[in-house]
């Protein structure tokens, strides 16, 4: 809860049953809000999330749906607002890297299947979003946040190129969005992390990654799922109600 305890409605993460998406479920619901811990893959750890969270005397429902599908998303929003009420923030963490692979090796299926989840359903969720908080649609207002990547401006060469694109994606429709919807009472911005300890790299087939590329890191180490977390609540809160359409770099100066 957060200090005073006001209720601040309910926030859907997507992909939010671990990593970052898991850390941005538990903080915000010790700020305040009720919480959608939506899920494609990892029913159990979405459930466990969702039953701390309300033994901690919060709200939150594991919801499952694969962001790639609009049918799912659609659905994904209908039992949030049954479950929980009215949607106020949205956070699209979901995304995939499709794989490490060089440009010349990378397959259409692996580009296509991360656009459809990092673009394709960050965009659906958002027009879902702005659909119900809007205010010129009998809406109270409300904030999104996208998760983006530092590797939007490395370019990721060598490792994944296609992801890094499709996060670059990400930041230009944060942008244009924010300025589309500024006066309808809706705040739209990024977060960007960098070397982030998560399972991630482990996923990809290279365990040992953040330590390859720790050197590079001004800071000498990679962030924590609770660091990106922070930013992301900062984002949603009051004290940012004058930022739109920023990219927040929490990255360790990389």
């Amino acid at each position: 809860m957060n200090p005073t305890g006001q209720q601040l409605g309910t926030l859907i993460v997507t992909g939010a049953s671990r990593g970052i998406g898991a850390a941005i479920a538990r903080l915000a619901a010790q700020r305040g809000y009720s919480v959608a811990v939506n899920f494609h893959r990892g029913e159990s750890e979405a459930k466990e999330i969702a039953d701390d969270i309300e033994s901690a005397g919060g709200r939150a429902a594991p919801i499952h749906a694969d962001v790639a599908s609009e049918k799912e998303i659609l659905a994904l929003f209908q039992i949030a607002e049954r479950e929980l009420g009215p949607i106020k923030a949205l956070v699209n963490n979901a995304g995939i890297t499709g794989g490490f692979a060089r440009t010349e090796n990378v397959t259409a299926a692996a580009i296509e299947r991360t656009f459809a989840v990092n673009v394709t359903g960050a965009i659906l969720c958002a027009r879902e979003a702005v659909r119900r908080m809007s205010i010129n649609r009998g809406g109270s207002g409300g904030a999104i946040v996208n998760i983006s990547s530092r590797a939007a401006h490395t370019g990721a060469p060598g490792e994944w190129v296609h992801y890094a694109a499709s996060k670059g994606a990400i930041d230009s429709f944060t942008i244009g969005l924010a300025r589309e919807v500024a006066t309808e009472g809706i705040r739209v911005n990024a977060v960007a992390p960098g070397l982030v300890e998560t399972e991630l790299h482990s996923a990809n087939g290279e365990p040992g990654r953040i330590q390859r590329l720790m050197p590079t890191i001004p800071m000498r180490r990679a962030g924590f799922p609770e660091e990106v977390a922070g930013g992301v609540l900062w984002l949603l809160s009051d004290e940012a109600s004058y930022t739109t359409g920023a990219i927040l770099e929490i990255g360790g100066g990389r």
